[in-house]
């Protein structure tokens, strides 16, 4: 995990707020400070992200490497297809963040093999895990490879483009219905780490569970969640990304937008559409309709948020 400072390459920290595309691969990001403008599907999107100054990083999501089940025999070979997009965007991102699991059972061929394919990107790369990258003893794999200068369980910080990213780690002791914990640990730390920085200042929040409550009988939000979001209420623009739920959604609420990924492995059926939720099996045709990367592209000048959907087939 990378987490040093990219630079702020001079754009305004008085209101950025997000324009989200799904570009093949996802919902693509630059930063150029101000306010939303749509690009339009992939190749428009490339290629005038390819013309726009700013800075563009991409999310990637719930890669599950090792999974084999029929809902995607071959889950690596889908998370090749998405880095395989990626390479070709004509405009190379700056960053690229992974919001967990990264793999399916935390072994450590599992973690060697999404190395190996997400590094194919050459980019850098900012994790946090998922539930499913804790499941070793003593959780050594993923700390290893990811964990090194991180606090507590994996939580950090980083600027980039005039923006403070936090990755923050809420699947350590999950709670009842498996929803996601911070914990007053990292919560104090949050605070700290937010404190003294101007109300102007974009904030971008990362982690696998949804901060926000998407549906409870599923464990799809994180219990102590509102109290992370209390601390970042005073700020003029809050993005909040996530994965976990293998589906895009959004929601606004005031100063903060939230957004949940796609995953690059299997789709899972929407909130309450299924008695559990799970990796659902679709037919072979569908599969890819329903995969995807999001990247990200922060714009000014232009007064509109807008997503499209457009999957790494069809």
């Amino acid at each position: 995990m990378s987490g040093h400072d990219h630079g702020d390459d001079g754009v305004s920290r008085r209101k950025v707020l997000e324009c989200m595309t799904w570009a093949g691969t996802g919902v693509l990001w630059t930063i150029t400070g101000g306010v939303p403008r749509s690009l339009g599907i992939i190749d428009s999107a490339q290629a005038e992200t390819a013309a726009a100054p700013g800075m563009t990083f991409l999310q990637i999501s719930d890669s599950h490497v090792g999974f084999d089940k029929p809902a995607n025999p071959n889950a690596l070979g889908t998370l090749e297809e998405a880095v395989g997009k990626i390479n070709a965007m004509p405009a190379k991102p700056s960053f690229m963040i992974h919001t967990g699991d990264i793999t399916h059972l935390s072994k450590a061929a599992e973690f060697d093999n999404a190395e190996r394919i997400i590094s194919q990107s050459k980019l850098d790369v900012h994790y946090v895990p998922g539930e499913h990258d804790f499941l070793d003893e003593e959780v050594k794999f993923y700390r290893e490879r990811y964990g090194r200068g991180t606090k507590g369980a994996g939580w950090y910080s980083f600027d980039a483009g005039g923006v403070h990213f936090v990755g923050l780690v809420n699947v350590v002791d999950l709670k009842a219905g498996g929803l996601g914990n911070l914990g007053a640990e990292q919560l104090a730390w949050l605070e700290d780490d937010l404190h003294g920085k101007s109300k102007s200042t974009p904030i971008v929040l990362f982690a696998h569970i949804p901060l926000w409550t998407v549906y409870p009988e599923w464990g799809w939000g994180t219990e102590d969640g509102g109290r992370a979001l209390e601390y970042v209420k005073g700020f003029g623009s809050v993005t909040v990304l996530n994965g976990h739920i293998h589906q895009v959604m959004q929601k606004v609420e005031g100063n903060v937008t939230f957004h949940t990924a796609r995953s690059t492995a299997f789709p899972q059926p929407a909130p309450g559409a299924a008695p559990s939720p799970g990796p659902m099996k679709v037919e072979d045709a569908r599969l890819r309709a329903m995969l995807g990367v999001a990247s990200v592209n922060f714009k000014q000048n232009e007064q509109r948020l807008a997503i499209i959907d457009t999957p790494l087939q069809g």
